[in-house]
């Protein structure tokens, strides 16, 4: 429950923030989005399962109300509050802009951070080495395919010194210029030989940035980290997660990265080529360990490794002289994820014989890092070892979990499994592929159930007007005492914004669409306006574009510049007194923020339908047709109808906005599924013809 203390705390934050803010408007839509926040992570609404899913649109003030219910409870209770965002511009939104604020003007003791993965620090060693005239020193170093060019030399040179200036902390992100790849994969830390037991790695920028984290009360983080801690388990890389708040900003986006985290994908060729390597590499290894049990953990990792590479020879014979039908793009998905026998006999002994590699390597690391610890073994010979075998320890994790899921029989959890077929010049190889279809259960076990608290929210949560969608996708379902909150929008939107549906006389599944909508398009566009046109695909987009120009409209396409590039030409434009047309598909309106004059004019060309082409998509309706269900309904619609709000609310930015949409798709009145998501749009004035 929440204590009258707590109520005071926040109430009196409240007023500090609010007195401080320029152009502050009180809003009942936020203060009861503070006060829900508060009371689900205080428990009044389920003792242990304290979660609240906020659909919270633009101008809404999500983020700060999210900062005063759930902060002020945070300290109170000494957890962590763990903000987790899909985007970079949020996080920066958050740690440059609203945490500052906050800090400043709340009335609140309390220190924030952002939290990056391992790969975005240097690792001092590694840049030392790079730059070191001793041979020795620079077998630390990756090999490299060609030698630095001067100017990739001269970087390295700048690092240095700065980073021994103390000028620079040593992550990538805060160096003024761009750090080349190149350059970067030489010096970037790396889990396996970057670790902090060891004396040389003490004081590298990641060890000095995990150290300062654990006396933080806010951390920022995104999506993939967040997944990745809880891959180890949780508490890992961030703090435990019942020690913790979360907040899951752009929540939308949780599952589908999910997914992305639990697949797994390795070739055979390619994989039977590293197993090879890795043989010769461990005998390099075991002669460096001082330990005695290295040499016979080496005999088990060769024997297990051998054993493997067999098994994948018989594969890729099977794969050789298998009759599967491979389609366009030289892909073929094993209907309902099921894998012939001749197949699953074999993926058992390779799961068998990667883990036992898998092992052996795994104790041969942590003897070696013992020899560096105890000063048996110097760093310099250590270092590039240590970081090999970390290659090969993730590659056989990767490998295992492959094999060990196509192995698996009668599983709860259904998979996409495929094959894509590789054509190089001289050779060809097979690429299989496994991903879970559905990731809630993930979500649930390692995260809902395990942590003090969730905050989930986002611009588009809900389809079709229910929370079922989503909640069905992240693991929410028919969980208790998670509240699911609609926040109002400030807008009023019959007076900012009319929503036109013109009359056509060609539907958006007829072929001749794309011409008929580069004649009827000029209509809906002001050239003295800013105008976004949205597309549902690249090819219509671009077919339109040829021919729209061929009449000397000149417009900005996505794609063509990169997208900094493209808003900075379009805001000149308009700051200019010139008009502007932008053309981009479905992954330009995410994210997209063009207030006041810079959009005044947005026509969505047709409803942003995803046509189910990937292997992952079929095997998601293969999985619903199975189970009686209409994938076009219970997929298609819900997630077209998010992306038709998401597109629509790209015109309204501020209370201060006018503007217009036009969609030139007549699905939305001629068929039911249309009225059901035209009904979930914001209330706009609505013309239609």
């Amino acid at each position: 429950m929440l204590s009258d203390a707590l109520k005071k705390t926040i109430r009196q934050t409240h007023k500090h923030i609010a007195d401080n803010l320029d152009g502050y408007r009180p809003r009942s839509s936020q203060n009861y989005l503070v006060a829900e926040v508060a009371k689900t992570l205080a428990g009044e609404y389920h003792k242990t399962q304290r979660i609240c899913v906020i659909e919270a649109g633009t101008g809404t003030g999500k983020s700060l109300a999210y900062c005063l219910g759930a902060l002020p409870l945070a300290l109170a209770k000494k957890k962590t509050l763990i903000i987790s965002t899909a985007t970079v511009a949020l996080q920066e939104q958050l740690i440059d802009k609203e945490l500052p604020f906050f800090k400043e003007h709340s009335g609140l003791e309390f220190k924030f951070d952002l939290v990056k993965g391992r790969q975005r620090y240097v690792c001092v060693q590694k840049l030392n080495a790079a730059l070191s005239e001793d041979t020795v020193q620079m077998s630390i170093v990756p090999t490299l395919s060609s030698p630095l060019s001067d100017m990739e030399q001269r970087c390295l040179h700048d690092l240095q010194k700065a980073y021994q200036n103390k000028q620079w902390q040593g992550d990538r992100d805060s160096w003024a210029d761009t750090i080349p790849d190149k350059v970067w994969n030489l010096i970037a830390c790396d889990k396996h030989a970057c670790q902090r037991q060891m004396k040389s790695h003490h004081l590298c920028p990641f060890h000095l940035a995990r150290q300062k984290m654990a006396q933080m009360n806010v951390l920022i983080v995104n999506h993939a980290l967040l997944l990745a801690d809880l891959e180890l388990g949780g508490g890992k890389i961030l703090p435990e997660p019942a020690e913790s708040f979360y907040v899951i900003d752009e929540a939308h986006h949780l599952p589908h990265i999910t997914r992305d985290f639990s697949s797994a994908a390795a070739t055979i060729k390619g994989t039977i080529d590293w197993l090879d390597k890795l043989l010769k590499f461990s005998g390099k290894m075991a002669n460096v360990i001082v330990s005695q049990k290295a040499i016979g953990q080496n005999f088990k990792l060769n024997d297990a490794a051998n054993d493997a590479n067999k098994d994948l020879r018989s594969v890729r014979d099977i794969l050789d002289n298998a009759d599967f039908t491979y389609n366009d793009d030289d892909t073929f998905r094993f209907e309902h994820g099921v894998v012939p026998e001749s197949l699953t006999s074999k993926a058992k002994d390779i799961s068998d014989a990667t883990l036992d590699a898998l092992r052996s390597l795994s104790k041969m690391h942590d003897a070696l890092t013992v020899d560096v610890s105890d000063g048996d073994v110097k760093p310099y010979l250590a270092d590039p070892l240590l970081a090999e075998s970390g290659l090969y320890i993730n590659r056989l994790e990767q490998l295992n979990k492959l094999w060990f899921s196509y192995a698996s029989k009668g599983e709860s959890v259904p998979h996409a499994r495929w094959i894509k077929r590789l054509e190089y010049k001289h050779h060809h190889d097979h690429l299989l592929c496994d991903c879970p279809i559905e990731v809630g259960y993930y979500l649930k076990d390692k995260l809902w159930q395990e942590c003090a608290g969730a905050i989930l929210c986002s611009a588009t949560l809900s389809a079709l007007g229910t929370f079922d969608h989503f909640a069905k996708e992240s693991g929410l379902r028919n969980e208790p005492g998670v509240k699911y909150i609609r926040a109002t929008s400030p807008f009023d939107y019959p007076k900012q914004a009319t929503l036109h549906l013109p009359a056509t006389t060609k539907e958006p599944t007829d072929k001749a669409f794309s011409d008929y909508l580069a004649d009827i398009l000029p209509t809906y566009l002001d050239n003295t306006k800013a105008n976004l046109v949205l597309f549902a695909s690249y090819w219509q987009m671009d077919h339109v574009v040829k021919l729209i120009r061929a009449n000397n409209w000149q417009v900005l396409v996505q794609g063509e510049q990169s997208r900094d590039s493209l808003l900075k030409t379009h805001r000149q434009r308009i700051d200019a007194g010139k008009g502007s047309i932008l053309f981009g598909t479905q992954s330009l309106s995410e994210g997209l923020d063009l207030p006041g004059k810079y959009l005044e004019n947005l026509v969505i060309t047709k409803i942003p339908f995803a046509v189910p082409t990937s292997p992952i998509e079929e095997a998601q309706a293969e999985f619903v047709q199975s189970n009686g269900g209409n994938p076009f309904l219970t997929i298609t619609v819900p997630d077209a109808a998010k992306k038709l709000v998401q597109s629509c609310g790209r015109l309204l930015r501020k209370e201060s906005d006018f503007g217009r949409i036009t969609v030139l798709d007549r699905r939305l009145v001629s068929k039911r599924y249309g009225k059901a998501m035209l009904d979930t749009l914001p209330p706009f004035k609505r013309q239609i013809d």
